[in-house]
């Protein structure tokens, strides 16, 4: 997947499904609060993960950061599609599944960018101090 543009598409799709829901958990949405208070994690839980959304966003865009932001939007995603399959339903306020369908997309592009730079994987397990 040498594809520049491509690849800039993936981490624009990402990135910007991240970014839109951050309005939203960080101004104490109604749906967000539920969410979070569902999952026993409210204020904490949904502040948290809109900070790490927010780092994995921008971590996404610099290239060569894109795989650090990838490997934490990836771990970011896991965890809420297993909200959802676990606790929370599939759909949620009757949204008609849209925050998990956005979840699973999200997923999707960041395992194509930790692919597309699997050759740096290496590199981010060796710690230089």
């Amino acid at each position: 997947m040498k594809n520049p543009i491509f690849i800039w598409i993936i981490k624009l799709t990402a990135v910007v499904i991240l970014v839109q829901t951050l309005f939203f958990k960080f101004t104490g949405a109604e749906e967000s609060v539920y969410i979070f208070q569902t999952l026993g994690i409210e204020p904490y839980g949904r502040i948290g993960s809109g900070v790490v959304e927010l780092i994995a966003s921008i971590l996404i865009l610099i290239p060569r950061t894109t795989l650090l932001g990838a490997l934490l939007g990836l771990g970011t995603m896991c965890g809420a599609i297993f909200s959802h399959i676990f606790v929370l339903g599939i759909e949620v306020k009757n949204d008609g599944g849209t925050l998990f369908f956005l979840a699973v997309i999200t997923l999707v592009c960041c395992l194509i960018l930790v692919y597309s730079q699997k050759n740096k994987l290496p590199d981010l397990l060796r710690f230089k101090l």
